[in-house]
This record gives C-alpha cells, sequence and structure tokens, in this order.
C-alpha cells in the first residue's frame, strides 16, 4: 500500500456520516462526538447505545433506512461501520463526491484510516499499519505510552511557554529544537531540583521513576463483567476498573461498563465476527509487560472469568511471570440468563444437577455429555446458538428426546433480551427465529417449563 499522510482533522461542528447500527458503530459514534462533530448516522436498526445517543436534541441525527448515496452530500467524512457490500456501496459514493471514508476493518473501501491514539496532558500520538495489522497497533501504541513520562503535561506547558517567548524574540525554528532540550534538561538538574522547592515546576521524575520499569509494583485483576448491566457488577469489580491504568476488555463488553475506567487506557482484545483482536499468548505478554512496569491491569471479560474464558490459564500465566494478580468473579450468564428468564437450572423433582458446556467444539459436547444420563439433568451451552442444529442432533443421537423442553435467550440482563422456548427438535427454528445477533445461552430440560415471570428493572442500570 502506498504511504499515507498523517493528519488530526478539525471536526469541530462539522458534518460526519456514520453508516451503520451496530456494537462496533456505537464505538465510532462516541469518538465522532468526542470530537465535536455533528454526526447523522444511517442505518435500518440501530444498537441500543446509538437510540440513547439521539433520543435528545444534540449533535446526533438519526436516520433509520438503508444507505443511499445522497447522504454523503454536504459531510467532511464518513465512517461505514456496515457489511462488506454497503460499505463498498458507501466508498463509490464519497469517492464521486471527494469526501474520504474510513471504512471499519475494511481497508479496501477506506480513503481514511484512523489510528491508534494515545492523548496525554495535550499531547497526542496516532500509531497506524495502514488498517492492515490492528492487533500490531495496539501493542506499539501500549508499548509507546510506557516510555511517556508521568509529568508529560508539565514539558507541554514548559513547551508552550518557551514558544510564547521565542516568538518575541524572533528565535529561528531551526535553533528552538536545541533550545527546548537545553531548558528540560535543566529541569532535571539539582538547579531546576531546588526551583520545585520553590514553588517552580520542574521536570526532575521522582526516585520511583528514575527505577527499572520491571522493578516497579504492578497487579493484574481477572475481573468478570457478569451478564451484561452495569448494574450486575460487584463492588470489587467497581473498585478495580475506577483504579485501572489499563483495561484489556473482551467483546460484548457494555460500552456503559468501560466508562467505570475513566482514567485507564482500553484495549479491545476479544474476538469479532471470529477474529481474534489479539491472541492469547500476545494478551499475557501485555498484562505481564504492564504490571511490570507499575501498572494496574483489568483483564475484563464477561460473565466469570473462569467460565469459557480463559482466565485460568491467564492465571497461571501471571503466576510463572511472578506478577501479583487476583481473581474478581463475576455473575456468570451460565445461570443469570435462565434466571432473567424465569428458568431454574435446578428444581426440586425436575432436576438436582445442571452441566454447563460450549457450543463452539462437538466433540467436546459429545464428551461431556457421554457419561450423563439423558434427560437427567438441566444442559446449559454457551455460545452455541449458531450451532442450534448439530446440538440438538448430538443431543437426540445420545438418547435425549426430541419433546424435551428447550430455551435460546439473547442478549440476557440487556433491554433487548430476547427469548424463544420450545422443544429440542425445533431448536435450530428456534436460533432462526431469534436471530444471532447478541450473546446467547441454550437451555435444554424439564426446568424450561417452569417459568417465572422475572421483572427487569431498568431503573437500576449503571
Amino acid at each position: 500500500m502506498q504511504s499515507l499522510l498523517p493528519i488530526f482533522l478539525n471536526l469541530n461542528g462539522r458534518d460526519v456520516v456514520l453508516v451503520g447500527g451496530g456494537g462496533v458503530a456505537a464505538a465510532k459514534l462516541h469518538a465522532l462526538v468526542a470530537a465535536g462533530a455533528r454526526v447523522r448516522v444511517v442505518a435500518p436498526t440501530l444498537d441500543a447505545d446509538i437510540e440513547r445517543a439521539g433520543a435528545d436534541p444534540g449533535p446526533v441525527e438519526l436516520v433509520r433506512r438503508h444507505f443511499v448515496d445522497a447522504d454523503v452530500d454536504g459531510a467532511w467524512l464518513v465512517v461505514a461501520a456496515a457489511t462488506p457490500e454497503v460499505n463498498r456501496q458507501v466508498a463509490a459514493a464519497a469517492e464521486a463526491r471527494r469526501v474520504f471514508v474510513n471504512a471499519v476493518d475494511d481497508p479496501a473501501n477506506a480513503t481514511a484510516f484512523l489510528s491508534g491514539t494515545i492523548r496525554r496532558d495535550g499531547v497526542t500520538l496516532a500509531i497506524s499499519t495502514n488498517g492492515d495489522a490492528p492487533a500490531l497497533t495496539a501493542l506499539v501504541r501500549e508499548a509507546l505510552d510506557a516510555l511517556l513520562p508521568d509529568d508529560l503535561g508539565t514539558w507541554v506547558d514548559r513547551a508552550r511557554r518557551a514558544r510564547t517567548e521565542w516568538r518575541q524574540a524572533k528565535v529561528e525554528m531551526a535553533s528552538r529544537k536545541p533550545l527546548l532540550l537545553e531548558a528540560l534538561n535543566e529541569l532535571y538538574s539539582p538547579v531546576g531540583q531546588r526551583a520545585k522547592g520553590k514553588g517552580q515546576e520542574s521536570l526532575c521524575p521522582p526516585p520511583s521513576a528514575l527505577r527499572p520499569a520491571e522493578f516497579r509494583p504492578g497487579h493484574v485483576s481477572l475481573v468478570g463483567a457478569g451478564p451484561g448491566d452495569p448494574a450486575l457488577l460487584t463492588r470489587k469489580a467497581l473498585a478495580r476498573l475506577r483504579a485501572a491504568d489499563l483495561v484489556l476488555y473482551d467483546a460484548l463488553i457494555d460500552d456503559r461498563i468501560l466508562r467505570y475506567a475513566r482514567k485507564a487506557q482500553r484495549f479491545f482484545v476479544g474476538k469479532r465476527a471470529g477474529r481474534q483482536a489479539l491472541g492469547q499468548t500476545a494478551i499475557h505478554t501485555v498484562m505481564i509487560r504492564a504490571a511490570r512496569r507499575g501498572r494496574l491491569v483489568v483483564r475484563l471479560k464477561g460473565g466469570d472469568p473462569f467460565v469459557f474464558g480463559r482466565g485460568g490459564e491467564e492465571a497461571l500465566a501471571l503466576q510463572q511471570a511472578g506478577v501479583s494478580f487476583d481473581v474478581v468473579p463475576g455473575i456468570t450468564s451460565a445461570v443469570a440468563a435462565p434466571e432473567l428468564a424465569g428458568i431454574p437450572v435446578t428444581h426440586r423433582g425436575r432436576a438436582s444437577a445442571f452441566l454447563v458446556v460450549s457450543g463452539h467444539d462437538e466433540a467436546a459436547l459429545q464428551s461431556a455429555i457421554h457419561d450423563v444420563p439423558a434427560n437427567g439433568l438441566t444442559l446449559v451451552v454457551m455460545m452455541g446458538v449458531a450451532r442450534a442444529a448439530r446440538i440438538a442432533g448430538t443431543l437426540t443421537a445420545g438418547g435425549w428426546s426430541r419433546r424435551t423442553p428447550a430455551a435460546i435467550i439473547i442478549n440476557a440482563s440487556l433491554p433487548d433480551q430476547r427469548v424463544w422456548r420450545g422443544r429440542l427438535d425445533a431448536l435450530a427454528d428456534g436460533a432462526a427465529e431469534i436471530g444471532e445477533d447478541g450473546p446467547g445461552t441454550i437451555v435444554i430440560g424439564r426446568v424450561v417449563e417452569l417459568v417465572a415471570d422475572v421483572k427487569m428493572v431498568s431503573g437500576l442500570r449503571g
């Protein structure tokens, strides 16, 4: 790819078109609004977070329909966060009108590429791999951020005042860089240290900053975010997020939960559309390196860290590296999803036990149920909605009755929670009917017939 021109855009008060209504589009919307843009969102269906952003009068306009070429008219920038087919249409319309378009995770349809960004005390660093390697962008961003001084804001203030002085004295541009370097070095000197005691700022770092990074105490918390609703976070999880310097979060984490980590850098390391943003070994490396540099790291996972979350692997990696860590349990969707649909996983006379399995691997499912009496307990299948037909076939082949009650819960605990109930032999039809646009849980067993009317109290949401 041809080299790109790095550039920062002033979007304050300018019109931007955002095409797409899903979770990725919602994240882009927050960034655009934070930059002061007036954003028109075009999509036939909209994420609940986008709906909330456009509910009140303000910089966000919601257009609930499919994209048309004329939507680009008058825009300074277009962001395409839709399907590849729609992105191609957006790219063609933008090209014809000489408008730059950022196509999310779709470099073939993009003429503008958003970068990994570090913002600290008036300094902004942007890192780009031309849209080809976003995981590498995240790693480089983390490495550069660790190198920046803690008192960078003081550097900026000193440089700003020096620039004013140099302009008044008509100092040539070529002479300013060595002059600034000299001024900063003076502030590291003993004279600069004494000046600090007189109420003047100093760039001399504290003694802890002069020690090798590996000797600074750091800590990692493996935190469960629960099934989705921020109100279901534990108090300890909230405390860890608020204290965090760095948050590495998986897919399906509600943006409202991330907002509790106000002072932290937040990096997405999960899977979207089956693609891992960062491999597991790389996640271990980032956690360990950040902790050794004295940072408080939160590894944030949906549900509970040790229930199909690879939290055990991460705990072992941290232990072997000698890094301090703790585990903050979360409410697992294996229990919460059925519960919020009014289905108890155990019930006297119906089921005295329940088995939780992953729906990703058919061979693992067969192994898990091999020694379990058919219809003898409640079976909870995580991440298996897309494989509903195979799961039903595996169970019936193993002796489970086709008439066994079954349920599917999508987006448990969230405002758009959906529930399907039926029989095992109709499970695939139920999956097609309820859709797969969110985390799903399958419940199979006689307890599905026992449905309580569980009220979702939205007023308690975080």
